[in-house]
């Protein structure tokens, strides 16, 4: 993201796997589309929880050299110090707390979710999803981050609070009746957006890693159907493309592409 003249990245993932190991688990669907080794400087980073596919061990090592801040939720900062983040570059917030930036307001709010990296640490660090405000052209801005979340009332507080939002990053992915509590189905990703007063629409968490039982395309194409008939205004850029915040485009359906290149479930 750049905001205010700032470079921020939101739970950067660029491993091969969104995994605690190089050779097994989630791998990723399409190439990576930037080139990591020769990334300009970043002013911040946000990470919204500690799981793989959000906070990846092999990323943050290879980065934080060019990181000038990581902002993070409590609990998270002691494993970015385990991968060599000094402790002056990190600032951790509870629920409701923000922190600001040369024109960058970034508050952590509630999420229906949980943390844990392995067997004997379940929720032992906290999660949120995230308010950014900031301006552009003297006018404010204002984005918010769903992070992973079941649907839950939260979201219509963090709306009437915070509201309304040019842009929206809303979970729309790995989804299933078994995990319901925890992720959004499309339709519950769609509410979400309306229930924060959003503009347009951004789906994410979808199309990078096989994650759950359904299609990697699904996502994208549900939304699409959904938000149409909500008359939400959706912003589906595909991987590497810009997004100009304000702007109205039309949906790029790119994926459908893509799905008759890619197998289903990989």
């Amino acid at each position: 993201m750049k905001l205010h003249g700032q470079q921020w990245l939101i739970d950067p993932v660029f491993s091969e796997r969104a995994s605690p190991l190089s050779f097994i688990g989630p791998k990723r669907f399409h190439p990576l589309p930037i080139d990591v080794d020769n990334m300009p400087m970043i002013d911040g980073v946000i990470i919204s929880h500690d799981h793989y596919d959000h906070l990846d061990a092999g990323t943050i090592k290879h980065i934080h050299p060019k990181v000038k801040q990581f902002v993070t939720t409590l609990g998270v900062g002691k494993i970015l110090q385990d991968f060599g983040v000094p402790a002056d570059k990190i600032k951790e917030l509870d629920w409701h707390q923000s922190a600001s930036y040369a024109g960058l307001k970034l508050t952590a709010e509630p999420a229906q979710h949980f943390s844990g990296r392995g067997l004997f640490d379940r929720n032992t660090t906290l999660w949120a999803s995230w308010v950014i405000e900031t301006q552009a052209n003297a006018e404010p801005v204002k984005i918010f981050y769903s992070s992973d979340s079941g649907y839950f009332e939260g979201f219509k507080k963090i709306g009437a609070k915070h509201g309304p939002f040019d842009l929206t990053l809303i979970d729309t992915g790995a989804w299933d009746k078994m995990w319901a509590s925890i992720h959004m189905n499309p339709d519950e990703s769609i509410q979400t957006h309306l229930d924060v007063q959003g503009k347009v629409m951004m789906p994410v968490h979808n199309s990078t890693f096989d994650l759950a039982l359904h299609p990697w395309y699904e996502p994208l194409e549900l939304v699409s159907a959904i938000g149409a008939r909500h008359k939400v205004l959706l912003a589906t850029p595909m991987m590497g493309e810009i997004y100009i915040v304000g702007s109205v485009t039309s949906p790029n359906p790119w994926w459908r592409i893509h799905m008759r290149q890619q197998p289903a479930v990989q």
